[in-house]
């Protein structure tokens, strides 16, 4: 079975920066595309962040781009998250998720990690 875990979640005061890591394991990484959503207390689930399964094709929700940066080495099945210029907004549960075709939103991720919580302090 696939399993994805996230790693790197803390604590951070606003304007910092954290990376975090997701690994894979239990099928081939590179097949897979890989997204970051983020939920926060009280609210749904967003997305973040995707990246194909190449490296080749990058997006971001606007709410992070130019702030964060996704990136992945097949190498060592693992996507990261680079997340600067952090916000009090951007306190969430952050999750991974892979995807094995092309995948528009959230529901059509195949696996899902347990998340890993970020919090950016004011």
């Amino acid at each position: 079975q696939v399993q994805l875990v996230e790693s790197g979640g803390g604590l951070v005061q606003a304007g910092g920066s954290l990376t975090l890591s997701c690994v894979l394991s239990g099928r081939t990484f590179s097949t897979y595309a890989m997204g970051w959503f983020r939920q926060a207390p009280g609210k749904e689930r967003e997305f973040v962040a995707a990246i194909s399964w190449n490296g080749a094709s990058k997006y971001y929700a606007d709410s992070v781009k130019g702030r964060f940066t996704i990136s992945r080495d097949n190498a060592k099945n693992t996507v990261y998250l680079q997340m600067n210029s952090l916000k009090p907004e951007d306190t969430a549960v952050y999750y991974c998720a892979a995807c094995g075709s092309s995948c528009q939103s959230a529901d059509e991720y195949d696996y899902w990690g347990q998340g890993t919580q970020v919090i950016v302090s004011s």
